[in-house]
């Protein structure tokens, strides 16, 4: 089951950070991301699983975590994610049941519905919720998206040999 995903498609905002803009007395946007999905990204690129990180707003602070979690493909500024997941679909030649999906609002349901596999945190939208294969027990910002990938990979039994690799 979920054997064939090779992209995993990841939100930020309330899924990677618990969805709270911060602002300095600079006017600078902060993020606080959780330190656990680290694991969930590298246990992923270990399987071969490419990253696809997309959302709908552009910071230097996501810039910055995600070059230093190595991500495969960084997308900020995306309003229209339906459109550019299908988009980016058609020009990497990638089939449905090769994608998932993490997400947790209205704005990633569409895109959602193109994929093989759908995961969300467990403070998401109803909607989101309604259409997900996994519901995280973990809220998002709290370590949700490595939990998502720690089911995902369970399911195609490679979760345990993957983390004993990396951390023996």
């Amino acid at each position: 089951m979920y054997g064939q995903i090779k992209y995993l498609v990841v939100d930020v905002d309330g899924t990677m950070t618990d969805g709270g803009i911060y602002y300095d007395d600079n006017g600078n946007e902060l993020k606080k991301f959780c330190t656990k999905d680290a694991v969930g990204y590298f246990v992923s690129h270990k399987v071969g699983i490419k990253i696809v990180v997309l959302t709908g707003r552009e910071c230097p602070a996501t810039t910055k975590r995600l070059t230093e979690m190595k991500v495969d493909y960084l997308f900020q500024g995306v309003t229209a994610k339906n459109m550019f997941l299908t988009n980016f679909m058609a020009e990497n030649n990638i089939k449905r049941e090769e994608i998932g999906y993490i997400g947790d609002d209205l704005n990633d349901y569409k895109p959602m519905k193109l994929t093989g596999f759908v995961g969300c945190p467990y403070d998401s939208c109803e909607e989101v919720k309604s259409i997900a294969d996994y519901v995280s027990p973990v809220k998002g910002g709290y370590g949700a998206v490595r939990d998502i990938i720690s089911y995902l990979l369970k399911q195609r039994n490679e979760w345990e040999d993957s983390i004993k690799d990396l951390f023996d």
